[in-house]
């Protein structure tokens, strides 16, 4: 059976794919189609449809564009014969909206900054999995209902589901050799690395474990890619605090911030040797 509409954009969410969802809410006069009809683009596809012809060929070409950029909304209005010399004579607008997959965070550690760091990035769109080995902690009902929550050892744990390029990665234990270990096998290498990889800790804790990860061979350019301290510096010292800037800086990522770059240049020179 071929799957419905809205069953197609749930797969696609799924897939982390973005999307634009394109929806007819004004038209006049003669038209292919009425508010209402709707269609879906992606970066190398579409399902639904507007009208057909150059009407649905202008409102594919401008959804790729808002997929580009960085708007999240837009409105097109085009007079079918004016704009585009199509022999309909009427007038239509749509409105277009970028759905963006949630992406996915996992964070290993349920303890005092882990639970609240969960449940503000849940709410700051991030499709969030919590790991801990302790059942008191690893308890999904300190823990928003959409937080899904694991109660396993979470070196067997990432051994079994290694992250993927869109995934975000906090290791917030309270354990510093099942930090150093965590890290140790999500340290980042061509062939698979996590989007994002942060490590809870202080300067000396985070120098101490370059030492230990060069002495195994691993690169200044591996080891670079770990951000520790984790989070921005806003100088707070709570669990909600602490949290709010990891999710602040979770957020520069996922955004492109202008910094993120030339921040993760400097890792090793600014922070391994402090």
């Amino acid at each position: 059976m071929k799957p419905t509409f809205f069953a197609r954009l749930a797969a696609l969410e799924a897939d982390q794919t973005a999307f634009v969802l394109a929806t007819v809410i004004d038209h006049g006069g003669s038209t292919p189609r009425i508010a209402g009809a709707r269609m879906a683009v992606w970066a190398d596809g579409f399902i639904g449809t507007v009208g057909g012809g150059a009407f649905e060929k202008r409102v594919i070409d401008e959804a790729r564009g808002l997929l580009a950029g960085g708007r999240s909304v837009q409105r097109l209005d085009v007079h079918l014969v004016r704009d585009l010399g199509m022999c309909c004579g009427g007038r239509m607008s749509v409105f277009m909206e970028k759905v963006e997959p949630r992406p996915p965070l996992r964070i290993y550690g349920a303890g005092h900054i882990g639970t609240e760091l969960a449940a503000i990035a849940d709410r700051a769109g991030f499709a969030v999995t919590v790991v801990d080995a302790r059942a008191e902690w690893a308890d999904p009902t300190r823990f928003p209902d959409s937080v899904h929550v694991e109660d396993a050892e979470p070196e067997d744990h990432l051994r079994a589901n290694m992250p993927g390029p869109a995934e975000f990665v906090v290791v917030v234990t309270h354990d510093h050799p099942l930090d150093e270990a965590l890290v140790r096998m999500l340290l980042p290498t061509s062939e698979a690395a996590p989007r994002y990889l942060g490590l809870i800790g202080s300067r000396g804790k985070w120098a101490r474990f370059v030492k230990r990860y060069r002495a195994r061979g691993f690169s200044d350019d591996q080891i670079g890619r770990v951000r520790c301290p984790v989070g921005l510096d806003l100088g707070g010292t709570t669990p909600a605090e602490i949290a709010v800037s990891i999710v602040a800086e979770l957020v520069t990522v996922r955004r492109g911030g202008p910094k993120w770059g030339e921040a993760v240049n400097a890792q090793i020179a600014t922070r391994s040797e402090a």
